[in-house]
């Protein structure tokens, strides 16, 4: 079976997956949920022609000749209006955000300006209209504000409290149950044995999970036996997404494609044109999308900070994507890539307005030491050139 592109798998996995249903929530616990219906504003903003400076509102043709003296007859503060007329040889205090009193067309600032007791003297000539924000400059009653798919983050949240709303409707948040699969494997904490090694990879994948909107539910590890594997198929069925970490290669001990077989799972896709993280499925357990990730720790964190992200991007109404890349340059020479894509770890550090990314001297896929080091990833497509010192590439910034 022919390895399939990292672009191809990431699509197929958000074609295969619908959007989770939306609940409402508070203003207060919707950051960073997902927006499940487009907003509408319940209010225009500003509600009325406001100064967006310090100064003076008066007619323009008042001060179209400086200087000019005027009698300083209020004041508009935020929160009050003036309310009376300005006239013509008139001008009111207005500080920004007041609203603008009536008969008054222009804001002259007041550094533009000289005041002894009632009397303004006007040093610059007004324009019309000028340091005045409009009715509805910022949206008008019933114009969509935020549309369905919308991240929110504390700009769409404020702009969501600006228009007068309190709760709104997001997608609900996916529990992703994970488990790995192996004898060799014992909890962190406990005494490995001989041959054993400690399952390292569940905190990290919690982690992520969180990080993008998800509840992880951790079941731990399932031994190398039908018995152990079901019973923790049978346990995931509570979730809305299943993950497991290793059993999806090629040994007489990898069961996971063959024993969940029997437990309903339907496998889309296996093994991905990629370095690491080759040996990955992709189906459905039941009516639950299903994710293997490879037993090597880098190589499983790499794969799901591409496809298990992309999957809960989809089950919260985004659009399956590729993690988002930024250029660096080189600190050292590549050599030409083969026919995976390559997924290089490397530290990245700022220079001269610059990113520069330097690869890890070793990139064994076993060694969590060199990826908590990495500040990135550099992607080779499959076939890259050579690349010298300096040359442009593109990274996959990581967090520390």
């Amino acid at each position: 079976m022919a390895l399939l592109p990292v672009a191809d798998a990431i699509e197929k996995i958000g074609t295969a997956i619908a959007p989770l249903e939306a609940e409402r929530v508070s203003l207060a616990e919707a950051g960073h949920r997902v927006l499940a219906r487009e907003l509408a504003a319940l209010r225009t903003q500003p509600p009325f022609d406001a100064s967006a400076m310090d100064g003076y509102a008066l007619k323009t043709e008042d001060a179209a000749r400086v200087p000019a003296e005027l009698k300083v007859i209020g004041e508009a503060p935020a929160g009050r209006a003036f309310e009376g007329k300005v006239r013509s040889g008139e001008a009111v205090r207005i500080f920004t955000g007041g609203p603008l009193p009536e008969g008054a067309d222009t804001i002259v600032i007041q550094e533009d300006t000289e005041r002894s007791g009632d009397t303004l003297r006007i040093l610059e000539a007004a324009l019309p209209g000028k340091h005045i924000r409009r009715a509805g400059l910022d949206f008008s009653e019933g114009e969509t504000v935020l549309k369905k798919g919308a991240l929110l983050g504390p700009a769409a949240l404020s702009l969501a409290a600006a228009a007068n709303h309190t709760a709104l409707d997001v997608y609900r948040r996916p529990r992703v149950a994970f488990f790995a699969t192996g004898d060799e494997l014992v909890p962190p904490g406990e005494e490995p044995g001989p041959s054993q090694i400690v399952a390292s990879t569940g905190a990290g994948l919690a982690a992520l999970i969180r990080r993008c909107g998800g509840v992880p539910l951790d079941l731990g590890i399932a031994r190398d036996n039908r018995e152990s594997l079901l019973e923790k198929a049978e346990a995931a069925q509570e979730a809305d997404m299943v993950v497991t970490l290793g059993g999806a290669s090629v040994g007489e001990h990898d069961l996971v494609q063959d024993v969940l077989g029997e437990a309903g799972l339907d496998v889309a896709f296996w093994r991905i044109a990629m370095r690491p993280g080759k040996p990955l499925m992709f189906g459905a357990l039941k009516d639950k999308p299903f994710l293997g990730l490879p037993g090597n720790p880098v190589s499983a964190l790499v794969c799901a900070e591409l496809f298990l992200s992309a999957a809960l991007m989809r089950l919260q109404g985004r659009q399956a994507a590729h993690p988002r890349l930024l250029p660096a340059r080189l600190a050292v020479p590549l050599k030409a890539n083969d026919t995976r894509q390559d997924y290089i770890r490397a530290a990245l550090e700022e220079e001269d307005g610059e990113w520069r990314a330097e690869p890890l001297s070793v990139q064994d896929s076993s060694m969590l030491s060199g990826l908590a080091r990495a500040g990135c990833l550099i992607v080779r497509p499959p076939h890259a050139a050579a690349a010298e010192a300096g040359a442009l590439v593109n990274v996959l910034p990581l967090e520390g």
